[in-house]
């Protein structure tokens, strides 16, 4: 049984569903632009039993965010947990999740059971210069009121070039379509020391999922990550991308269900 909630936390409405189940709950965080809804393929594919939480980053989907007040999305992820009385929990991000996941295990180990990061970024990350030249050329067309150039642009990233090749290119476009694009617009994300630095006290167990055709920002990421603590196992998706949970979402769902056990 799933049910709907909305809980306040730090100034901000944060909206997510709720599965029943036995055991640990798996908390399930989504990527920049998207919404809890991008987990539906891979909730679909993991073990019936198991208890779930997705809930929208502030902000995306329906949860809410008051321009121009700094938050932090790992201390929204403990006062979502702090008020639905979850002491310790599994946690699943992918990318701008996967950052939100990685910090609060470094920040809370011990409010963290195991650890899977799906094509993670890091807080204060040092992009590329490709990346910032793109991320660029969207901010000015958002700024600019073209929201039609900005999605496009978005579209067209080459960090979804293996998505819009395949069955998850459908629900790609529609979640695109669906970004309001206030963050590229402003971020009041609290700026935040480079992750890269405190990657070596990673305690939980993690699993790291990435794709080979990832972009090189990323897979740079994953593999710091991957070498920084022997607490992490990595499995490389041969051929695919970025957003495993629209790619192989059947796969992934396999991995993460096993690991949990």
């Amino acid at each position: 049984m799933t049910q709907d909630f909305i809980i306040e936390a730090n100034g901000a409405d944060l909206a997510g569903s709720r599965r029943a189940g036995t055991g640990t709950p798996l908390v399930l965080v989504h990527g920049f632009g998207g919404s809890r809804h991008d987990w539906e393929p891979v909730e679909a594919a993991l073990p019936a039993g198991l208890p779930l939480i997705a809930y929208d980053q502030r902000g995306f989907g329906d949860s809410s965010h008051t321009t121009g007040q700094p938050y932090s999305h790992a201390a929204d992820l403990m006062a979502l947990l702090d008020e639905l009385d979850i002491e310790r929990a599994d946690l699943c991000g992918l990318s701008l999740g996967g950052g939100t996941v990685l910090n609060f295990a470094l920040n809370h180990p011990e409010r963290v059971r195991k650890l899977v990061l799906v094509s993670p970024l890091m807080v204060g990350w040092s992009w590329s210069e490709d990346w910032i030249a793109r991320w660029k050329a969207i901010g000015r067309a958002a700024r600019g009121g073209d929201l039609v150039t900005a999605r496009d642009l978005w579209w067209n990233h080459p960090l979804f070039e293996t998505t819009r090749e395949g069955d998850g290119a459908a629900r790609l476009r529609a979640g695109i379509e669906a970004f309001h694009g206030r963050q590229w617009v402003q971020d009041d994300h609290r700026p935040e020391l480079p992750e890269v630095d405190r990657l070596t006290e990673l305690a939980a167990p993690t699993l790291l999922l990435t794709g080979s055709h990832d972009t090189e920002d990323f897979r740079l990421m994953a593999d710091l990550i991957d070498a920084a603590s022997e607490y992490v196992t990595r499995i490389d998706f041969q051929g695919f991308g970025h957003l495993l949970n629209l790619e192989v979402p059947q796969q992934i769902a396999h991995e993460i269900a096993g690991f949990l056990r």
